[in-house]
């Protein structure tokens, strides 16, 4: 009689924990979706022994930071592919609408609107939906490998009950905001998300932010936020993320904590003892870091706020009137109050095409290389893409420097996320397909940044406890059965910005709820995967 649905043995077990012991050999078996720590040759029965002796194995990765929200619901070969990019690298949860934006809630006369624009952030007709469960339900009919976890977006809540409008929400409205809020923490959400250099959530004060923040108290989950500046003004941006944590009594998670453009190299420096000492002081603050120099974001974002107001359309309007343009270009020289201005704290030669979907020929090369090629000014050479695309203009950023990224992923309280943004077509940031084996290949094994129980335990445990993610992030009894197999030898990251979604190195196998949805480096076509409500 068989003890196991599979047993693997002669492991080094890294368990997820950050304590003694993190790391020791032992048998793990797997019966019905969870999990049995057994001592090192146990020989239990089982239907299926796997041998994984010189490897390690570890709870499944929890990417903390996706955009991740619709790649399954695309649907087609397209999608599946997108979708096992994560898997492959050992990502058993993702957790999604993040920098404000996700999928639902609005209110049903909001819907079709909203659903228009979903194409420009998730690269395909991936649905608006009321609220959670609607939004789960989606999900469950397109299967999928690994489970999703979501936050609720305000910029997606603001807009789905006022519109992409620049103004302060009336009582009304936020009232109306935090009801459904509210219902979708309740029937599952992981906590409240913001994005404040995006519209429209740019366009909302502190004291909105603050009310919403309340409402993830109240169920006890956290703040997570897109700083409104991570560039010249990134130290007042923590400030105003800490002032909301405060004032509301919500956890607060500092988004992908960077500290970008040239104005800002080297701040990290001051913003991580701040974020010690806050946490020295008594308050639950964390963040997130993927490994790379380089950001990903939409190109509309390079341009001032208010040219967004009203949404892509009246965005693509205000880029074919030339007088628009040139308010935009002075915008972008000279500042705009409580703008991050990427541009401006770089250059467009930093700013490079990843995907627009009809002018391929574009992806790959900076603004700055394009504008000198037609002989154009660069600000007119966005427009004229983002006028062609219709707004679906994705780029890359590069903005950081190596000492700052070294720095965050360092930090005690840092976890990995990678701010994957999995859409079709063009060259997407190799984060996606890279993070995690790029952490336990470069950081790790390579420049001994982190030992390897750390980054296993910020990539597991750590996400888990913030995330509230019962029974996962760890290897234990009656755990749930989420696991990676790696050869801590060679583990690697395959994806390059040439090739973005290449598959790692040394990623043997991914098991989600028990069942092997990567063997041998290689997708099973297994879909146990679903929306987690927490």
């Amino acid at each position: 009689m068989s003890d196991f649905d599979l047993l693997l043995t002669g492991g080094l077990v890294i368990d997820g924990t950050a304590g003694p012991g993190a790391a020791r050999h032992a048998d793990v078996g797997v019966h019905a979706g969870r999990l049995t720590l057994l001592p090192p040759g146990s020989r239990a029965g089982a239907r299926e022994v796997r041998d994984v002796t010189g490897l390690a194995v570890a709870p499944g990765f929890i990417d903390v930071h996706t955009h991740s929200d619709g790649v399954t619901l695309i649907g087609g070969e397209t999608g599946r592919d997108l979708a096992g990019a994560s898997v492959l690298q050992g990502v058993t949860v993702e957790i999604c609408g993040n920098c404000g934006s996700s999928l639902f809630p609005a209110l049903p006369e909001r819907l079709a609107a909203m659903r228009a624009e979903t194409r420009v952030s998730f690269g395909g007709d991936v649905g608006m939906y009321e609220g959670f469960t609607e939004f789960a339900a989606a999900h469950a009919a397109v299967p999928r490998a690994n489970h999703l976890a979501s936050l609720v977006g305000h910029g997606t809540l603001r807009s789905g009950v006022m519109g992409p409008v620049d103004r302060p929400a009336t009582a009304a409205e936020l009232e109306t905001m935090c009801a459904l809020l509210d219902r979708a923490l309740t029937a599952g959400a992981a906590g409240l998300s913001t994005g404040l250099i995006y519209t429209p959530g740019t366009y909302a004060g502190t004291d909105e932010v603050t009310a919403l923040a309340a409402v993830a108290a109240r169920h006890g989950k956290p703040y997570v936020t897109h700083l409104r500046d991570e560039m010249s003004r990134v130290e007042e941006a923590l400030e105003e993320a800490v002032e909301i944590a405060r004032g509301s009594g919500a956890a607060l998670h500092v988004s992908h904590h960077k500290t970008a453009g040239k104005y800002a190299w080297g701040r990290t420096e001051r913003t991580l003892p701040r974020i010690a000492a806050l946490r020295a002081g008594g308050m639950d603050v964390t963040c997130d870091v993927y490994p790379y120099t380089a950001g990903s974001t939409a190109l509309a974002a390079m341009l001032p706020p208010w040219a967004s107001e009203g949404g892509v359309t009246a965005l693509t309007v205000r880029l074919a009137d030339p007088g628009q343009r040139d308010l935009m270009r002075r915008a972008i020289a000279e500042g705009v109050p409580g703008w991050e201005n990427t541009v401006g704290n770089g250059g467009w030669d930093r700013i490079s095409v990843a995907c627009a979907p009809r002018h391929s020929e574009t992806e790959g090369h900076t603004i700055a290389e394009l504008a000198a090629a037609r002989g154009q000014d660069p600000l007119d050479v966005a427009a004229d893409l983002l006028v062609a695309e219709q707004g679906e203009v994705t780029i890359i950023s590069h903005s950081m420097i190596e000492d700052d990224v070294r720095r965050v992923l360092a930090a005690p309280y840092s976890m990995i996320g990678s701010d994957g943004v999995p859409k079709p077509g063009g060259r997407p940031h190799p984060r996606w397909a890279g993070t995690f084996p790029r952490v336990l290949g470069r950081y790790v094994r390579e420049l001994g940044l982190l030992d390897l129980p750390t980054a296993v335990h910020k990539m597991t445990g750590m996400a888990a406890e913030r995330f509230g993610l019962a029974g996962r992030g760890v290897i234990a009894d009656g755990a749930h059965a989420d696991l990676v197999v790696f050869d801590p030898g060679t583990v690697a990251d395959g994806a390059t910005f040439a090739d973005p979604l290449l598959p790692p190195a040394g990623v043997h196998s991914v098991l989600v709820a028990g069942e092997t949805v990567v063997r041998d480096g290689a997708g099973t076509g297994v879909r146990p995967g679903a929306v987690l409500a927490v």
